[in-house]
């Protein structure tokens, strides 16, 4: 059996809040298999985005135990790539340099090489031609394109995703739904993805996990069993309705029994 690139071991978080703790996450426990795309869904401050902040080692657990590709795992690494929801672009950068950053600032020079993959990484985001242009001069979705950009120049073997198409329109948090699955299927990333969006879940994701309430557990996952490549017109199929109905039921369960 392949080992999981992720292993998530009862890992749980409390904040400290005036003269209490706040319990963010009961002990939490889950794996990802290289290559697969899971989404976490749950009740807004279910703990979702700590969680994420943890997996990523940009939190510290209060118990609990992680490992990444075998190894005990407890910090930030290059191979586990971020994508949060604001894009936190350079303004006085070009698009082309706002995606090359990350390796000026790791190696301090950009090779030739590693510029022309970048050139490639925006055409694959359907930006050919963008490569001079500045954040002011383009749309929210195509800035959110150039995020995802500069975190898959780092080749990240796992990809931490927290609700990065919260802040866009229907119709372009759409086609970018569609970009990710065309980027997952081309290099075969491995995907945690945050997202209050039931439907957006099910079209992504290989597996759903479900969050409870403050404090966030883990009540619920659901397999997707959707055949890949996808496209928008599963979400009229009556298996896409029923996998909707599935993790709403977890949501509830979660979200509004006393």
């Amino acid at each position: 059996m392949t080992t999981p690139i992720l292993v998530v071991d009862g890992v749980s978080k409390a904040f400290r809040e005036a003269d209490r703790a706040l319990q963010a996450l009961q002990p939490v426990s889950f794996s990802l298999a290289e290559g697969e795309f899971v989404c976490l869904l749950g009740p807004s401050g279910s703990g979702k985005s700590t969680l994420l902040r943890i997996v990523g080692g940009l939190a510290t657990p209060d118990t609990g135990r992680m490992w990444f590709d075998g190894q005990p795992h407890n910090s930030p690494r290059t191979e586990i790539g971020f994508v949060f929801q604001r894009t936190n672009l350079m303004p006085w950068r070009t698009v082309l340099q706002n995606v090359l950053l990350p390796l000026e600032i790791q190696q301090g020079r950009v090779r030739a090489p590693e510029r022309d993959r970048a050139v490639e990484l925006l055409a694959v985001m359907g930006l050919a031609g963008f490569e001079h242009a500045y954040p002011r001069q383009m749309s929210g979705g195509m800035n959110q394109r150039v995020v995802l950009a500069r975190t898959l120049i780092q080749q990240p073997r796992l990809l931490l995703m927290d609700e990065p198409f919260g802040q866009l329109d229907a119709m372009t948090r759409e086609r970018l739904n569609l970009e990710l699955l065309r980027i997952h299927s081309l290099q075969s990333q491995t995907i945690l993805m945050v997202t209050h969006s039931i439907s957006e879940a099910i079209l992504l994701a290989d597996r759903v996990l479900v969050l409870s309430q403050r404090p966030g557990r883990i009540v619920g996952a659901v397999a997707v069993d959707l055949p890949r490549p996808r496209d928008l017109a599963l979400a009229t199929t009556p298996r896409f309705g029923e996998l909707v109905s599935q993790v709403r039921q977890c949501i509830g369960e979660a979200a509004f029994q006393e």
